[in-house]
């Protein structure tokens, strides 16, 4: 399967550092309690300083949210949700040990990261790239909406959105559950250095699942010379 962004998604936004990550072998049982609250009290040293509102990395995003019509403090990247969350309440929703170690690492690193079960994608393409309006997006309560006409999404080649505003709300369809055993986790900035911190959230994600056996991750960071990343085999959708 390959991931790739659309050339249009890359020229109106010549900041886009991207990078990606499969692995195999993933489950529901991993104890990441410990990496969790290493990653999320980063992200509080951080907040106690400055609101998220602040960050470089948040108002890079803003700024391209505004750029595709979307009003920044409507519809907020989902680092940021996360981050205003994290200052508000002092801690992060358990979901399942892989989505909450991404999500420490996202408001760690602030930017937005994605994780998908990859068996519930339609290969052989997933494009970040601007919608038709014909795309079928499944919210996390089961219902189906359609991305406006030129909306960033990530779309399979069935034609299923799995993502909203491209890093703001992520799909149902997609979401890593107690079945999922592989994985596509996409880190994605927009901010100056972008590229760096793309870098170290692969990195440091790869050594958290690869500590955890027999999960093997592959990482590769997405630029203009490499735009798209090959990975596993084409998925089987339930």
């Amino acid at each position: 399967m390959i991931l790739r962004h659309a050339e249009e998604v890359r020229a109106a936004h010549p900041g886009l550092a991207a990078g990606a990550l499969h692995a195999t072998g993933v489950d529901g049982t991993a104890d990441v309690e410990a990496r969790v609250a290493e990653y999320t009290s980063r992200a509080l040293a951080r907040l106690a300083d400055d609101p998220e509102s602040r960050f470089p990395e948040v108002l890079a995003w803003r700024r391209a949210f505004a750029r595709t019509g979307l009003r920044p403090t409507q519809y907020r990247c989902a680092s940021e949700s996360l981050l205003r969350r994290l200052r508000k309440e002092g801690s992060l929703p358990r979901i399942h040990p892989v989505v909450d170690l991404c999500n420490a690492v996202s408001v760690a690193y602030a930017v937005p990261i994605a994780v998908l079960d990859v068996d519930r994608i339609t290969g052989p393409l997933l494009e970040v790239r601007p919608a038709r309006g014909d795309e079928e997006y499944t919210t996390f309560d089961g219902r189906t909406e359609h991305p406006a006409p030129g909306e960033v999404t990530y779309a399979d080649s069935a034609g299923r959105a799995h993502a909203r505003r491209w890093t703001n709300r992520q799909s149902g369809h997609s979401a890593v559950r107690d079945g999922t055993r592989r994985i596509l986790v996409v880190a994605e900035a927009m901010h100056e250095g972008g590229a760096d911190t793309v870098a170290r959230v692969l990195e440091t994600l790869a050594e958290e699942l690869g500590a955890r056996r027999p999960v093997t991750p592959v990482t590769a960071l997405l630029t203009d010379a490499a735009p798209q990343f090959t990975f596993g085999a084409a998925a089987r959708v339930p």
